[in-house]
């Protein structure tokens, strides 16, 4: 049998996966008898290895479901590792992590031959496409590619809306029909949540319509408070700013500086401070300084005009 480590950011995503491979392993067996569950924040890690050593009865394997296991410090997974060398055959063990897979539990699985799946939804635009794409498929609905991507975009970081929004799509048009935008629009909502990274890289990019979207999504009811995309967008910045006089050359050399790992963020940072100069860098300093005292009180604008103006303003440096 095996043993099934489930991680991912979207709780809602990362039950629905639980939901459905707990589904297939119990298959025709009665759950009541096969099922043994581990949830909130009572429980140890030995509960969980005794049942998993509990051999089974009346059924021929048992399903054995821990939920966040990733709360378990490196010297509380002793008992895990010592099962995880020798499992039951019999039973099937699953382990779901909320959030990012710390390294403890990392080491301890993977040394334990465990099937790690990362539920999370890709984060790059054109990823989220195709996996919107895919979840449509599976859930019975066909979308044009354009209506894959205007699906993917109006999400946002809200990819939990997504099932729900595929069956009402699957129940209104049926499984034949290859959906374009215009029929899918009205069943998707209000846009959701973006990743700050998407404001930044339109600012960057010097596409002024499509940030001041990015922002009014971001910081509209419910959103993120003026001041938390101000610390996004000063944080951004001030990385580029650490490279000002610092005649970094290389991705190496930026890491270096930035004290991060070399890498593509490493190398983005560099790519954009080449394109605005140091110029342009304390020029954006400057206007991150002024839009922050006129959001604690030194104007009388409202703080969303003082965001539209300052995201305005940054995006047109790059120009």
């Amino acid at each position: 049998m095996t043993v099934h480590v489930l991680v991912g950011d979207d709780e809602s995503l990362l039950r629905a996966a639980v939901s459905e491979l707990v589904h297939r392993l119990v298959g025709d067996g009665d759950r009541s008898l096969m099922l043994e569950e581990f949830d909130g924040d009572e429980y140890e890690v030995r509960s969980v290895v005794d049942a998993a050593q509990t051999m089974p009865f009346l059924t021929d394997r048992r399903v054995v479901l821990a939920r966040g296991v990733g709360r378990f410090a490196k010297d509380e997974l002793g008992p895990l590792r010592g099962y995880l060398a020798d499992p039951l055959p019999t039973t099937e063990l699953v382990l779901t992590v909320s959030g990012r897979l710390v390294k403890p539990l990392s080491d301890v699985a993977a040394g334990g031959g465990a099937v790690i799946t990362n539920t999370s939804a890709p984060s790059r635009p054109r990823d989220r496409q195709a996996w919107v794409a895919e979840q449509a498929v599976e859930a019975g609905v066909r979308l044009s590619a354009a209506a894959a991507g205007e699906v993917a975009a109006r999400l946002g970081e809200a990819v939990g809306r997504l099932d729900g929004i595929l069956t009402t799509l699957a129940a209104t048009y049926g499984r034949g029909k290859v959906l374009t935008p215009a029929e899918v629009e009205p069943f998707v909502g209000e846009g959701g949540d973006v990743p700050p990274w998407d404001l930044t890289d339109a600012i960057d990019g010097g596409q002024t319509a499509t940030a001041l979207s990015l922002l009014g999504r971001m910081s509209g009811p419910g959103g993120r408070h003026p001041l938390q995309v101000m610390s996004i967008l000063h944080g951004h910045f001030a990385r580029l700013a650490r490279l000002d006089g610092a005649d970094a050359a290389t991705e190496d050399q930026a890491a270096a500086v930035l004290g991060i790992k070399p890498g593509f963020p490493a190398k983005k940072a560099l790519q954009q401070y080449r394109r605005l100069g140091g110029g342009n860098v304390q020029r954006a300093i400057t206007l991150l300084a002024g839009a922050d005292l006129d959001l604690r009180g030194a104007t009388a604008l409202e703080d969303d005009v003082v965001m539209e103006v300052l995201v305005a303003r940054l995006s047109r440096l790059t120009r």
